[in-house]
């Protein structure tokens, strides 16, 4: 059977210009190196899964690389480009502070670091989930961090950049990385299915996005789970089922029944999300979410701020300009009271259905 590579590495950018939605960060690296104004530390930090690692790797590469583009890119022809490909390059150093965080671990690393490159100029210390590093392990590193060798240059990432000492993040050039957009991602999906030969719904492709909360990581691990599920082809209904997200048809019909006062049918539909295995307060969170984006679809201005694919949009804005500001600020209000107070409730799903009920007859004072 061949050996199955997951979509995050497989598609791991090996690149500046194929890193997504991370470009001041990829400029200014690429400056740095065009330039030779390169610090001996950097701090890269940010969510999980928008690319700290991978560009440190990228980094890496492209300041040992012998021939470098006019783009300040790696060649990935000379020797050391290839070795750094083939994971054989004894330039580039990876150390886990996660399971490497005592003194010790730190004392044989700063022993290493005065052995200069056998090829290039630089030999680069890559330490993920720096943070993990015990308060002693942060004091040895000080002074080598402070006074590196010419040779050496250190790249530290972190998830938890307050956990970091300041006397560490002094010496250090720090770079923030962003959570990625879900056009972006949504973006980035679609151009992997179709490197696979995958036909993929734009809406399918959006509830992965959202799903994935702005970490490129988790939407290409969800989108591995997805195709194993539906095979060649992904569609929304296939989406939602196996990753047990709720409908928006449950929010549009809901609303649709909040304007024409319909408490009865109103309990029929939360009963059959309850029915189908969802939590009380995941529906009403959803609920509230989607009372914020109706609100936000009213004006022109703050509509950029809806993150949902073209058709959806346009529901939104249609469903939105049937309601009233003072109702939206309202019921939006009423299903964030609930949501807050959900856990403490004794009786949950009463607690939901009242909300309901307080938003259905929201328009009836309207009459």
């Amino acid at each position: 059977m061949e050996n199955f590579i997951v979509s995050a590495r497989k598609y791991r950018p090996e690149s500046f210009r194929s890193v997504v939605a991370q470009d001041s960060i990829t400029a200014t690296l690429k400056n740095a190196i065009k330039t030779g104004q390169l610090a001996h530390s950097y701090l890269f930090c940010g969510p999980r899964g928008v690319g700290k690692t991978t560009c440190a790797r990228i980094f890496a590469k492209t300041i040992n690389c012998f021939n470098l583009s006019s783009e300040t890119e790696a060649c990935n022809e000379c020797e050391s480009c290839v070795a750094f490909n083939q994971n054989r390059s004894y330039n580039i150093h990876e150390l886990d502070a996660a399971s490497n965080n005592s003194v010790d671990d730190i004392r044989d690393l700063i022993d290493k670091v005065r052995i200069p490159p056998q090829i290039g100029q630089y030999s680069v210390y890559i330490i993920d989930e720096v943070h993990m590093l015990s308060s002693q392990a942060f004091n040895a590193f000080l002074k080598t961090l402070e006074e590196p060798p010419r040779h050496a240059l250190f790249i530290l990432a972190t998830t938890e950049k307050h956990k970091i000492i300041p006397t560490i993040l002094s010496r250090c050039q720090i770079f923030d990385f962003n959570r990625i957009k879900v056009a972006d991602i949504e973006n980035h999906l679609d151009y992997v299915a179709s490197q696979e030969g995958i036909k993929a719904e734009k809406s399918a492709l959006n509830v992965i996005a959202n799903k994935a909360d702005g970490a490129l990581r988790d939407a290409l691990s969800i989108f591995d789970q997805i195709v194993s599920f539906c095979g060649k082809e992904i569609t929304y209904k296939d989406v939602i089922a196996n990753l047990n997200v709720l409908d928006y048809e449950y929010y549009f019909k809901l609303v649709d029944l909040f304007l024409c006062n319909n408490v009865p049918e109103t309990l029929v539909v939360f009963n059959e999300v309850l029915n189908k295995g969802f939590d009380g307060q995941h529906f009403i969170n959803g609920l509230t979410g989607h009372f914020r984006d109706l609100l936000v679809s009213r004006d022109a201005v703050t509509v950029q701020l809806l993150e949902v694919g073209g058709d959806i949009r346009e529901r939104y804005k249609t469903q939105a300009a049937g309601c009233l500001p003072d109702f939206l600020l309202e019921a939006l209000r009423i299903s964030n009271e609930c949501d807050y107070q959900y856990k403490t409730s004794q009786n949950k799903r009463l607690s939901v259905e009242l909300a309901l009920v307080r938003i259905a007859q929201l328009t009836l004072k309207k009459k």
